[in-house]
């Protein structure tokens, strides 16, 4: 039996609550929210990141907001401080994130995979959290921001692959969660976005830049920040449940079961990747 297609949810006068807005995926969505129409939390632990962000942008339709994602009491305050200006929040946005310093994992140093873990997986749920239930009331949305490496073979940035995962499986749960409620969830999925994140934890690394050359050429392919906002965005007018870009990654993340074991096994006898993984053992005293 055919289902009738959902609506296009429209973003005029909704509340968004968007963190890591300081800049890069999170600045450029904030943008193309404010063009149609939404009025945009802009939270991030950069306060003056954010207020960098807020000046490129309508006056009326923005608020910066310091906040931790990490710590549940500074989301929560950031939840009110927004929904004190705006109302209740209709969708979140949990965007900020992580990458960290590239190594193999045994010369990762507690702190540094915790960190990584807290900020990306921790900060995620804490967003989640304070605004779920707004998001139902409201019959809204939340998005959560994963990667292809979430199911790419994440040797080299361990933690941050990782972290990735356990988002999708977030937002999977979710969209089934909130499906009763009248409330939906959407993972957005991408590979290397050309921002700070991306230059400083793999342009300015040489070793990683190895490492991620001797890989197969498609995932090198990267994408401009307003890319991937639009894609977000859009995505949330037609309440998608998943997006992703490049376009190119659905039939990768389609075939996941059969391609990554056979892309394990062709990495671990690369000469290029082995060799680029022993560069970062010696660097870093492994």
């Amino acid at each position: 039996m055919a289902h009738a297609r959902q609506q296009t949810y429209s973003l005029d006068h909704k509340v968004v609550f968007l963190t890591g807005a300081g800049g890069g995926l999170g600045a450029a969505t904030a943008a193309l929210l404010t063009q149609r129409g939404a009025q945009v939390a802009l939270v991030d632990i950069d306060r003056s990141a954010a207020e960098r962000t807020a000046r490129t942008l309508p006056p009326g339709q923005v608020l910066t907001v310091d906040c931790d994602v990490t710590a549940i009491d500074s989301v929560h305050a950031a939840v009110r401080k927004a929904e004190d200006r705006f109302g209740p929040i209709d969708v979140a946005i949990a965007n900020a994130g992580l990458m960290g310093r590239g190594g193999t994992f045994r010369t990762l140093t507690t702190d540094e995979v915790d960190r990584v873990l807290s900020v990306n997986v921790s900060g995620v749920l804490n967003t989640v959290s304070a605004t779920i239930d707004s998001v139902i009331h409201n019959r809204g949305q939340i998005a959560l921001v994963s990667s292809v490496f979430a199911y790419l073979n994440g040797a080299g940035a361990m933690p941050y692959a990782m972290s990735k995962a356990a988002v999708e499986q977030a937002g999977r749960a979710l969209a089934v969660e909130l499906a009763s409620h009248g409330a939906t969830a959407m993972t957005a999925y991408f590979s290397l976005i050309e921002t700070g994140m991306i230059q400083h934890g793999i342009d300015e690394d040489p070793h990683v830049q190895a490492l991620m050359s001797a890989m197969p050429k498609f995932i090198l392919k990267r994408i401009q920040p307003t890319t991937a906002a639009a894609v977000i965005v859009n995505g949330l007018e037609q309440r998608r449940r998943t997006v992703s870009a490049p376009a190119r990654w659905r039939p990768v993340s389609a075939l996941r079961g059969v391609l990554g074991p056979l892309v394990d096994a062709r990495l671990a006898r690369d000469v290029g990747v082995q060799r680029a993984l022993s560069e970062l053992d010696t660097r870093h005293g492994g």
